[in-house]
């Protein structure tokens, strides 16, 4: 009997071994192991779907992701480093990064971002570490960065930055928080061409004097459209009536000359 029990013990493991537990999923095109997906140069176009709830780190450099859509990630509520660095990566839904709360570090560098918007970070209450260097970014919206509570350390050099009253935004923000900013030295303007290469940390509040940050919405611009036109329109013809009244009026102060010479000849 105790040689059997001992056979079946051994046929048991056997078997474990032939047919092991089953693992946590993993995309063909990723190499997983202790919570981290790597799936790095693999010519990817969009985000692995199959990728194990109880991810930790995503790694998706070097693929041939253009566009991140509503949703892009499956449900990771324990994913806490994102990389998606050398792609081709030119927009970004708003509703790109739900489900990402616990992400603490996001590497978007080298890639053709021109624009973000304030509702893209808005899922990611505990960022702490924000790479955006090497896009095309000439503006960063206000409002991109403070919805980053958590957010200690930022990368934007090598963008092409527009250093008119658009960056006074982004600006005032590394003003403030100059401590959270890594390579300040390298946030240079590319245009106006006067300004090229020029830091934009050596601006001061003088130099955006002339700003106006007042922001209309689409009724305001609406209605000064039409109403600009009329009131051009109405100076001109209140210049014409008052330059004629100005005109008649002093005709009517030479006519009493005019008669009382007419009077003098008449008595000659």
């Amino acid at each position: 009997m105790g040689c059997r029990r001992g056979l079946g013990s051994m046929l048991a493991a056997c078997l474990l071994l032939l047919h092991p537990l089953p693992s946590p999923a993993c995309p063909v095109a990723c190499h997983c192991t202790l919570g981290e997906a790597d799936c790095s140069e693999h010519d990817l176009r969009e985000v692995p779907q199959s990728l194990s709830t109880n991810t930790s780190a995503l790694w998706l450099g070097y693929n041939f992701i253009t566009v991140l859509g509503p949703h892009s990630f499956p449900p990771l509520p324990g994913l806490l480093l994102l990389s998606l660095p050398h792609n081709y990566l030119g927009l970004i839904h708003s509703q790109a990064l739900v489900g990402l709360g616990a992400l603490q570090e996001l590497d978007l560098s080298n890639n053709y971002l021109t624009e973000l918007s304030p509702e893209t970070f808005l899922p990611l209450t505990s960022l702490a570490t924000l790479n955006l260097g090497s896009n095309r970014l000439g503006v960063l919206e206000p409002g991109v960065l403070s919805t980053l509570p958590q957010l200690g350390a930022l990368l934007l050099q090598d963008n092409p930055w527009v250093c008119s009253c658009s960056v006074l935004p982004l600006w005032r923000w590394l003003s403030h928080n100059r401590h959270k900013v890594r390579e300040r030295s390298s946030l240079l303007c590319r245009l106006p061409e006067q300004l090229n290469k020029y830091p934009i940390m050596a601006f001061g509040n003088e130099s955006f004097r002339q700003c106006q940050e007042t922001s209309l919405s689409a009724e305001h611009y609406i209605t000064f459209l039409i109403i600009g036109p009329f009131s051009f329109l109405a100076s001109i013809f209140f210049c014409i009536f008052m330059g004629s009244i100005t005109v008649v009026y002093h005709n009517l102060r030479r006519e009493p000359h005019f008669w009382r010479r007419s009077r003098t000849c008449r008595g000659c």
